[in-house]
């Protein structure tokens, strides 16, 4: 297996990553769905010792932003490379969410809680980009770990990035104040904290945060409706929310969602998933208001599922997968779910933007 942090396989064109077939590698390890799930709490553990387990592949793999391309026309579908395309949704959330034009307009900080923060990429661009002084936190120790040494090695090297791990960083760069690390014009640090958590632990902050920021995060908590009530205590007046995140269609039947969402939901560790509509009731019986309507950006990021089932028909991570036992090969299965969602429709992504 390549080292941690190898740009090899992750760098490619998208037009050169065409989809593959089932491979006979991955046809051999067609198991049933994950175990149930048998309370919020053991849910909970399974998904952190799933990304303390795979994170090191997720960033071998996929590179420092572990989420969703967004290709907005047929040009970029075919030119441009899944990085760039990472890139483009984070922009896209800026500009839904007027955060892109604030801080040209606006010289002061923007205090930023990326939630379910991955390996710290969308921190780090944040934070170099913005200027913005940014607090990811994610529930795996491992993902703390590997955003930190990401950001150290990107500080060190001026960049506001890092697509690589040193094992040498630790000592590289000293964290300041509140263990913020400078990243370009701004600031980040990595806490390891259950999401459902952040409105007690930021209590003596409480109303202290620009933005609240979560990307592919949501889907996995038990509790939604916590985290929108803690979203809207966090933030300051004024205060933006800005989510992305993927959903069920409305009015499935019940064929439909055990063929198409229920293997998602297994392989993927999920509570039961929302609508686009479910997201907003809940933000705004959290007090929140709606700023900009979901935007169903399905077809636009849909291609990500595609190179994602190009770029795990690898020997080493169907071994390591199978290892796991079956959360392992459930969650490598659900990638052609996903895919077969996003061909049938039945497989939502949308954008979306709250104001406090």
């Amino acid at each position: 297996m390549a080292e941690v942090g190898s740009t090899t396989a992750t760098t490619a064109p998208a037009a050169n990553l065409q989809p593959p077939e089932a491979t006979d590698l991955s046809r051999e390890y067609e198991t049933p769905l994950g175990l149930a799930h048998t309370t919020m709490q053991a849910l909970k553990d399974r998904i952190k010792q799933h990304y303390d387990l795979a994170s090191d592949y997720y960033v071998n793999l996929w590179g420092e932003h572990i989420h969703h391309g967004y290709w907005p026309t047929d040009e970029s579908k075919a030119t441009e490379s899944k990085e760039t395309a990472q890139a483009n949704l984070i922009r896209l959330l800026l500009s839904i969410s007027g955060l892109d034009a604030a801080a040209s307009a606006d010289k002061t900080t923007l205090s930023v809680l990326d939630v379910g923060c991955g390996v710290g990429g969308t921190s780090r661009f944040l934070a170099s980009e913005l200027g913005a002084r940014v607090t990811g936190i994610t529930i795996s120790t491992r993902q703390v770990e590997l955003a930190t040494k990401l950001a150290k090695t990107a500080a060190g090297s001026g960049s506001g990035s890092g697509s690589g791990i040193s094992e040498t960083t630790d000592a590289d760069t000293d964290a300041g104040a509140g263990g913020f690390l400078s990243m370009g014009k701004g600031q980040v640090r990595f806490l390891e904290l259950d999401a459902e958590k952040m409105g007690d632990y930021f209590e003596k902050d409480a109303a202290s945060f620009d933005v609240v920021w979560i990307s592919e995060a949501l889907s996995h908590f038990p509790d939604k409706a916590l985290f929108f009530r803690n979203a809207h205590r966090v933030l300051k007046p004024g205060g933006k929310l800005v989510l992305a995140d993927w959903f069920k269609a409305q009015g499935l039947d019940t064929k439909t969602f055990d063929a198409d969402i229920k293997p998602i939901e297994d392989g993927m560790l999920l509570p039961p998933m929302c609508t686009q509509d479910g997201y907003v009731k809940l933000a705004t019986d959290a007090g929140l208001r709606v700023f900009a309507e979901p935007k169903d950006i399905s077809n636009d990021v849909k291609q990500t599922w595609d190179l994602s089932w190009a770029l795990v028909q690898k020997p080493s991570l169907w071994a390591f997968a199978l290892s796991q036992g079956r959360d392992g090969i459930a969650f490598l299965q659900a990638f052609r779910a996903m895919r077969r969602g996003y061909a049938n429709g039945t497989f939502r992504y949308a954008v979306m933007s709250f104001e406090k």
